[in-house]
């Protein structure tokens, strides 16, 4: 699939390892697995493929009209809408990075 980013420090994380803003600042490790996981995104063939891939966690997000994500650790996930382009290639549209640390409090 095709990948394009939301937001410019979601490609400067892939392409260059680091975002040029300290506000989008990771772990080195946290950065590693969002280029694997970006690099997974870019091999499947249809969104369908991640299903078995169990490592990745992948969702359907409710309430965020259309949004998928899977896991980059047990703490972030990618967070991601799919466009269709007619027959193929899909393309990935990568929305942020979201922190599951104050996922479940209100």
């Amino acid at each position: 699939m095709k990948i394009e980013f939301l937001e410019i420090h979601l490609e400067e994380l892939y392409v260059d390892g680091k975002a040029k803003s300290k506000k989008y600042r990771y772990q080195p490790q946290v950065v590693r697995k969002y280029i694997q996981k970006i690099n997974i995104l870019k091999t499947v063939s249809k969104i369908e493929h991640l299903f078995v891939i169990h490592s990745l966690n992948y969702k359907v997000l409710t309430n965020t009209r259309g949004r998928h994500s899977i896991r980059v650790d047990d703490r972030y996930r990618i967070e991601f809408y799919t466009k269709e382009e007619g027959e193929e290639p899909n393309t990935i549209i990568i929305c942020s990075i979201a922190d599951l640390s104050n996922h479940y409090k209100e």
